[in-house]
């Protein structure tokens, strides 16, 4: 279709490219887009930093990280929990003290008697000695304003200080000793990190040379280029990285490690996340959406 019927205006029907340009410049309706390579993590980049790792290391769910990273935040977080649990632990004294008041007031005020109030204790009498004599002709009225007078002093009044509602103490959660995982929220260890040794496709290139190759790493076993498009698994004992294809033909048939020769088991073999970052969707999810408001009739 050409330009001019893109911007078509005689037509008869509303086409679709007429449609998505309208929604898009109303700011109504939902928006969808494919992500691009630029929005999805390489698979061989760390999960914090985004960038290729020089250590990288693994957790058992299969989320790649540099291993200094993951350390930094690790120790982090476990400063960050001692000093909630320091803070815990003065409101639990503050607390311990506030109830021994409590206990205190409530004490006294079954030793200590009220003060009588001279000006209602004589009409008090009075009033005794009038429902007295009056007690047999207005038996039916006083029950009913009897009963409308609990109710009205069971309601909290906002006017009168006696009366007014107090807020109740809130209940303070026991902060969490466990350090948990940032991308799968799952409880992580440091002794339960898999360092991971991919196979480089040239090991005639340094470093710098090697992460300016767009194909960087190759299977340890098939020799196959790796890359996100295909997915990777790591074995625990040797820290090598096979393709899912190698696990499943070769690997899994006697569940021997292919270089070292250590026997597997099925917790041995970690299969890597691919793609997903804080900014995109994970696996093989290439379409982002943003939900806007939606005119209806």
């Amino acid at each position: 279709m050409t330009r001019h019927g893109k911007n078509c205006t005689a037509g008869a029907v509303y086409t679709y490219h007429e449609k998505r340009k309208d929604t898009a410049a109303s700011g109504y309706g939902t928006q969808s887009v494919r992500l691009g390579k630029d929005a999805i993590k390489d698979f061989d980049c760390c999960c914090l930093s985004l960038q290729p790792c020089r250590d990288p290391v693994v957790t058992p769910d299969g989320y790649l990280y540099e291993k200094q990273a993951i350390l930094e935040y690790i120790l982090h977080q476990k400063t960050d929990i001692a000093k909630k649990m320091k803070s815990d632990s003065n409101l639990e004294s503050k607390s311990g003290e506030r109830a021994q008041v409590e206990r205190f007031k409530t004490r006294e005020s079954s030793i200590v008697s009220k003060p009588i109030n001279p000006f209602t204790s004589g009409q008090g009498k009075e009033a005794g000695l009038l429902v007295t004599a009056d007690s047999q002709s207005g038996a039916g009225t006083s029950a009913g304003t009897s009963s409308k007078a609990d109710t009205a002093a069971s309601l909290p009044s906002f006017w009168i200080p006696s009366l007014t509602p107090e807020a109740k103490p809130t209940l303070l959660k026991k902060p969490s000793k466990t350090v948990l995982c940032p991308m799968s929220g799952r409880p992580i260890k440091m002794n339960e990190l898999i360092t991971v040794r991919f196979t480089p496709l040239d090991p005639s290139l340094d470093r710098v040379a090697l992460l300016t190759r767009q194909d960087r790493y190759v299977c340890a076993v098939t020799k196959d280029t790796l890359g996100n498009s295909l997915p990777c698994s790591v074995l625990r004992p040797s820290g090598a990285v096979v393709t899912q294809e190698c696990v499943e033909k070769l690997i899994r048939t006697d569940m021997v490690d292919p270089v070292t020769g250590d026997k597997l088991a099925e917790k041995d073999i970690v299969m890597l996340q691919r793609g997903g970052t804080g900014f995109a969707g994970s696996g093989v999810t290439l379409k982002a959406k943003e939900a806007r408001p939606v005119m209806q009739v």
